[in-house]
C-alpha cells in the first residue's frame, strides 16, 4: 500500500494545536462531572447494586436516610477541572470546552475534503487492514515503522479517531440530555438508555486518553524533533531546534490555561460562571429548550429503587404539617398574576388529574422511572391568569438548606425557576402522588414540581409557594435558583 507524503498546511496544525487544547479541557472537566456520581451502570435503575465500575469506596448506610449527594467524592485539582466537588463549574468548563472542540472539528473535516486532504486518514483500500496488522506487530516487537507518511496503522487509527469515535462521544454526550430522551425515547434505547449511553462516553473519554498516551509516545519515537518539526512548520526539513522551542511554548500556554482556569474557578466561582455561562447556554437553550416530552414508560419499568436528593425540611413547623397530613398546608401563588390562589392540599386533588410514568434524570449522573400523579401546571397557570410581562415562575420551597444539609453549599430556601413555555408543556405538573402512593416526605410531599425534560434541581420539592415574575434576576443572587445561586449550575437545565 503507498504511503501518504506529508506536508502539513497551516489550517491542519492550527486545529491539532486547538484539538489538544479543547480535548484537554473536556477530559478534566468530565472527570469533575464524574466525581459527582462516580458509579457507572448499563441498566437505567440506577441501584446501589448494580453498578459496573465505581471510583468510590463509599458504603451508604442501611439504617438512616441518606441522598445522592453523599456518593459525591472530591477529586483532585491535579486531575478533574476545577475539583473538589464543584460540579457546576465542571459542567460549565465541560461545555464551553465542547462548543470550541465540536467547531474545531467541523473546521477540520470542511477543509479536509475541501482542499482534497482527505487522503491522508480515509482509507480506499481493503489492503490496509493486513498491513496495519504487520505495522502493529512490528512496534511490538520494538521495530519502529518507517514511512516518508502515514503508515497504515496509524492512518487507520486517526481515520477512527476523527470519524467514528468522535462522532461517538458526541452522540452518546446528546443521548444523556433530559430533553433529547424525553423528546425522542427511541434516540436513548440505541445505546441502551441513558446510563448505556453514560457509560459509553465514558470510555470514549477513556480511548481519547489511551489515544492521546500512544501518540506522544509515537511521536517520541519517531523522533522528537522532526515531528515537531511537521506539527509547527509543516515539514520535517524545517528548523527543529526553532519547531521544538515554539512547541514548548504553546503546551506552556495550554498548561497556563489549566492553571488558571482551576485557580480562579476556585478562587471566583461566580466570575468564571459568568465567563463560561454565555458560551454554551444560548446555543442549548435552541437545542434543548423547546422539546415537549413524550415519555410513556411501561408499569414494570417502573424503578425498584429511586435515589433521593436532598433532605426534607429539619424543622419543626414542617414536621407539624407532616404529622396532621398536610392538612393546614397551602400553595400560596401570587406575583404577576390577575387572580392569586391559595389552595389546600384537597382543593388541589380535586382538580383535573394527570398520571405519567417518566425518567428522572439527576444532574449528578444517576436515573430512575416512576409514575407521577398531580395536577397539570397549566391547569393552575390558567386559573391565576398571568398577566403580560409575566415570564417565569419562581418555585419556593420549605427547605431551608443551612438546617437540612449536614454539609451545606449555602442558606436559604430552596428555590428554582423555569419560564412560561415549560410552565405549559403538557407533562409538565404539580405532583402529590408517586408510583400509586401519596407522595413520600423523601420525595417532596406534600408536593413537588415535574418537568420531564429538566434535570432533577430545578424539580422543586416540598412546595409552598408559586410566584410569577418578569425577571428571575431579581431574585436570590440573581442566578434563576438555589443550585445556580450557590453551587454556579446553569439556569438551562435541558441538557
Amino acid at each position: 500500500m503507498p504511503t501518504i507524503a506529508l506536508d502539513f498546511p497551516v489550517w491542519l496544525r492550527a486545529t491539532h494545536l486547538l484539538n489538544i487544547l479543547f480535548l484537554s479541557l473536556l477530559i478534566r472537566s468530565g472527570l469533575e462531572i464524574l466525581s459527582a456520581h462516580p458509579k457507572l451502570y448499563w441498566n437505567d435503575n440506577t441501584r446501589t447494586d448494580n453498578a459496573w465500575l465505581k471510583f468510590t469506596k463509599r458504603q451508604m448506610p442501611k439504617d438512616e436516610l441518606w441522598t445522592s449527594r453523599d456518593e459525591q467524592e472530591a477529586f483532585s485539582s491535579w486531575l478533574a477541572l476545577p475539583g473538589h466537588r464543584n460540579l457546576g463549574l465542571g459542567r460549565q468548563w465541560h461545555f464551553a470546552a465542547l462548543i470550541g472542540w465540536i467547531l474545531t472539528g467541523l473546521v477540520y473535516v470542511i477543509l479536509l475534503f475541501t482542499a482534497d486532504e482527505w487522503q491522508r486518514l480515509v482509507p480506499t483500500s481493503w489492503s490496509i487492514f493486513p498491513q496495519a496488522w504487520s505495522d502493529l506487530l512490528s512496534y511490538l516487537s520494538f521495530n519502529i515503522v518507517q514511512t516518508s507518511g502515514y503508515n497504515a496503522l496509524q492512518q487507520l487509527s486517526y481515520f477512527g479517531v476523527v470519524f467514528l469515535l468522535t462522532p461517538l462521544t458526541i452522540a452518546t454526550g446528546a443521548a444523556m440530555s433530559p430533553a433529547v430522551a424525553a423528546r425522542f425515547p427511541w434516540y436513548t434505547k440505541i445505546f441502551h438508555g441513558r446510563q448505556g449511553a453514560r457509560s459509553l462516553h465514558f470510555l470514549c473519554l477513556l480511548a481519547f486518553t489511551i489515544f492521546v498516551i500512544i501518540h506522544v509516545l509515537m511521536v517520541v519515537l519517531h523522533g522528537l524533533p522532526q515531528e515537531l518539526a511537521k506539527m509547527v512548520f509543516g515539514s520535517e526539513q524545517a528548523n527543529q531546534g526553532l519547531a521544538v522551542i515554539i512547541a514548548v511554548i504553546a503546551l506552556l500556554f495550554i498548561v497556563l490555561i489549566h492553571i488558571v482556569g482551576t485557580a480562579g474557578s476556585l478562587r471566583a466561582p461566580r466570575r468564571w460562571q459568568h465567563l463560561l455561562q454565555p458560551i454554551s447556554e444560548p446555543l442549548w437553550r435552541v437545542l434543548f429548550h423547546h422539546e415537549i416530552s413524550k415519555q410513556h414508560y411501561r408499569a414494570d419499568q417502573v424503578s425498584s429503587f429511586l435515589r433521593v436528593n436532598g433532605r426534607p425540611p429539619n424543622d419543626a413547623r414542617y414536621q407539624a404539617m407532616a404529622d396532621k397530613g398536610f392538612a393546614d398546608w397551602r400553595l400560596e401563588v401570587s406575583g404577576l398574576v390577575a387572580q392569586p390562589l391559595s389552595l389546600s392540599l384537597d382543593e388541589i386533588k380535586a382538580m383535573p388529574r394527570q398520571e405519567q410514568t417518566t425518567k428522572h434524570v439527576c444532574i449528578q449522573g444517576w436515573s430512575g422511572i416512576a409514575e407521577w400523579a398531580g395536577v397539570p401546571l397549566s391547569y393552575i397557570v390558567a386559573q391565576c391568569q398571568p398577566r403580560p410581562e409575566a415570564r417565569y415562575l419562581v418555585f419556593h420551597a420549605l427547605d431551608d438548606k443551612a438546617k437540612s444539609e449536614p454539609e451545606p453549599d449555602g442558606a436559604g430556601c430552596y428555590y428554582e425557576t423555569i419560564d412560561l413555555e415549560l410552565a405549559n408543556h403538557p407533562q409538565t405538573m404539580l405532583a402529590y402522588a408517586m408510583n400509586g402512593e401519596t407522595l413520600p416526605v423523601a420525595h417532596g410531599a406534600p408536593l413537588r414540581l415535574r418537568v420531564e425534560t429538566q434535570l432533577g434541581f430545578k424539580m422543586v420539592k416540598y412546595l409552598r409557594a408559586i410566584e410569577f415574575v418578569a425577571d428571575y434576576r431579581a431574585v436570590g443572587e440573581g442566578q434563576g435558583g438555589w443550585r445556580e445561586d450557590n453551587e454556579h449550575y446553569a439556569q438551562e437545565a435541558g441538557i
